[in-house]
């Protein structure tokens, strides 16, 4: 059954690429070799969590760099033979309060720039665009909800993925059938999964949310870039884990309506695979 699902879905994207939205176009949020940094911020969820990590960074590196240095000091200074008789106190009452109130400032003073980009994110706001996503073992369907038309993506074939307009670097990271939004509009993201626990995720966005089997979960960006962005699932969910991607191309609102005119023709009704999947 397994199968069937899978050639289903291939065929369906093999068959019918639907619009020019799915055309190639500039690949903005996916992996670089040998980076070590974000990828570049594509919504302002993004840019918060970004400066937020490097505010964080920065205070532990401070904090490191002390400790560090107490620990050279106190080896130099106190050990056994630049000092032979230590001390025979116990504690000292400033030091134990210095200690025990300067982690709580340092942690208050994180969370009042950390609770705000929480609540951003947690705060979802009237929607442009509603999606529902659910991811499946191993593959996502995707539902424009507004419009009632839905379809499942899968991960393009090394060998094809010029048929689609990928490049050689992007295999395990493009899907047949992209999720198409307009940019600068507030998408919501409905998550919810069919079988197991599935996580979708878009780096360059800053959201990541798991769809639990039974439960309705909600994500929102804007994207304020057009271009192409990746994602993959990112809670452990079987063998094929690696292999269910996620590909989101976000384009000017007149190239979405267009798309979303032949999109709506074309995937009209309930997808096929998944009433093979509901068997």
């Amino acid at each position: 059954m397994k199968y069937a699902t899978l050639l289903t879905g291939l065929f369906a994207g093999l068959s019918s690429l639907p619009a020019a939205a799915q055309e190639a176009a500039e690949s903005i949020g996916k992996p670089v070799p040998a980076g070590i940094g974000f990828q570049p911020a594509a919504t302002e969820l993004a840019r918060d969590l970004q400066s937020l990590d490097a505010m964080v960074l920065a205070i532990i590196t401070i904090i490191t760099l002390f400790v560090g240095a107490l620990l050279i000091w106190v080896i130099v200074r106190y050990n056994r033979k630049a000092n032979p008789n230590p001390a025979n106190f116990s504690h000292y009452t400033p030091i134990e309060i210095a200690w025990t109130l300067g982690p709580i400032l340092i942690l208050v003073f994180i969370g009042a720039f950390s609770l705000p980009v929480l609540f951003k994110q947690q705060e979802i706001p009237e929607a442009d665009i509603t999606i529902k996503v659910t991811g499946y073992q191993w593959y996502w369907g995707y539902e424009y909800v507004d419009h009632e038309f839905g379809f499942e993506s899968f991960m393009v074939a090394k060998e094809e993925l010029a048929d689609y307009g990928y490049a050689p670097d992007e295999y395990l990271l493009a899907t047949d059938t992209r999720v198409i939004v307009p940019v600068n509009k507030t998408v919501v993201m409905q998550v919810t999964a069919a079988d197991v626990i599935h996580s979708w995720t878009i780096p360059a966005f800053g959201v990541k949310q798991d769809g639990v089997p039974g439960r309705l979960a909600e994500l929102w960006f804007k994207a304020e870039k057009e271009g192409v962005y990746f994602g993959q699932c990112s809670e452990l969910c079987g063998k094929d884990h690696a292999y269910m991607p996620i590909t989101v191309q976000v384009v000017s609102e007149a190239e979405y309506e267009k798309w979303l005119e032949g999109a709506i023709e074309e995937y009209a009704g309930v997808p096929q695979a998944y009433q093979v999947a509901s068997n």
